[in-house]
């Protein structure tokens, strides 16, 4: 079993590597964790994850970037429906398009749209940045398996993901209104939040996610 991290210049890989590392380590034994920046090693993967960091546009024209990434990606998550995980932006990317700094297209794998958040509260600070609490939607999904209403998990966010289909929700958090925390459809899933920073319940995910066979 493999798990890669896709390397397109955007994302705290070397956090991400030690935090997937770590949960491999504890609960998934024998797995082994590459970041790459190679499409081809996509091939070889048992699961995927696409981190993110900055602008919704900066890291969608990041992936494009790397020749060969996004037609990889289609290939080995879409067509053979290996285990994908995107993180804060790389969830975001799931979406049809995002309107931060303009309308532009995302890979389209879940329909939805990313907004700019406008909590109800005037008090409340944008970004969304920090501890905030989970509310699991679909508690028997096999990610969210141990994962307590309640538990803390660490957001930095100004723009979040709003699905067209409520089903594919499965975790939200609250801040001045209610953002979705968790996506998931198929052997498709994102977190707005960053587990790899998110402690106890980020290394719990993860750990769900190397263990996920859907």
């Amino acid at each position: 079993m493999k798990t890669v991290i896709i390397d397109y210049g955007s994302g705290n890989l070397r956090s991400a590597a030690k935090a997937f590392e770590r949960a491999a380590t504890e609960r998934a034994p024998g797995t082994a964790i590459e970041v790459s920046a190679d499409p081809r090693a996509l091939a070889g993967a048992s699961h995927i994850v696409l981190p993110g960091v900055g602008a919704f546009a900066d890291c969608m024209n990041g992936l494009k970037a790397v020749g060969g990434m996004v037609e990889a990606l289609a290939r080995e998550v879409h067509e053979k429906k290996k285990p994908f995980l995107g993180i804060c932006v790389g969830m975001e990317l799931l979406a049809m398009r995002g309107f931060e700094h303009g309308t532009h297209d995302g890979l389209g794998w879940i329909a939805g749209e990313v907004h700019r958040i406008e909590p109800t509260d005037p008090a409340l600070k944008i970004p969304h940045m920090g501890w905030n609490e989970l509310n699991p939607v679909r508690a028997d999904h096999p990610l969210l398996a141990g994962i307590a209403r309640g538990a803390h998990a660490y957001f930095v966010h100004s723009y979040h993901f709003v699905p067209a289909d409520r089903a594919d929700v499965l975790a939200t958090t609250e801040y001045g209104g209610t953002l979705v925390a968790v996506v998931g459809r198929d052997n498709i899933a994102g977190t707005q939040f960053h587990p790899e920073k998110s402690q106890a319940a980020g290394l719990r995910l993860i750990a769900n996610f190397l263990a996920w066979r859907p």
